[in-house]
């Protein structure tokens, strides 16, 4: 197989995504079909799967095939575990976060968001607020930042605010 060709129908599915979904879809067909193992057409098939068609079983197959042939492959990590959390596969997506933070060069920013949107599924509100403090800590943007300040903001109005004692006394 002509390595050219088989990156001109990855760049160009990469091109088409999400805009053009049928192209996306031709050119990982054919990219797949001259290499079933192509990390990165099993990646953006993985994220077809789960951000278009809502298929997680699907996409989890494509983002777990993708890493098995290439565990350093950052960029699946956090999409992989979007995927895990959307599917209620809680476990696994813990497993999988605990592993990515040992990834060298994963964004651990985004890891360490998935880890805090995982706490507070399971309403573990401060533990998500802990994850989402930590996750800011390793953004390097104010894109990200910003957009994990609103996280903060937002779990922090789940929290039951304590009552307060009553220090007036009925006459």
């Amino acid at each position: 197989m002509d390595t050219h060709l088989l990156n001109n129908y990855v760049l160009k599915a990469i091109d088409a995504y999400p805009y053009n979904l049928e192209e996306t879809v031709e050119n990982l067909n054919y990219a797949l079909s001259y290499e079933s193992n192509n990390v990165y057409a099993l990646y953006l098939m993985g994220r077809l799967q789960a951000e278009r068609f809502e298929d997680y079983e699907k996409a989890k197959q494509f983002y777990a095939e993708a890493l098995a042939n290439k565990m350093d492959f950052q960029k699946v990590y956090p999409r992989y575990i979007q995927a895990l959390l959307w599917n209620d596969d809680l476990n696994e997506a813990q497993k999988l976060i605990d592993f990515a933070l040992t990834v060298k060069g994963v964004d651990k920013g985004s890891i360490w968001d998935k880890q805090g949107q995982l706490f507070e599924i399971q309403a573990a509100y401060k533990a998500a607020i802990k994850a989402y403090k930590t996750a800011k800590t390793f953004g390097y943007n104010d894109a990200f930042i910003s957009y994990i300040n609103n996280e903060i903001s937002r779990v922090k109005s789940k929290l039951k605010p304590k009552k307060k004692k009553s220090t007036s006394k009925k006459k």
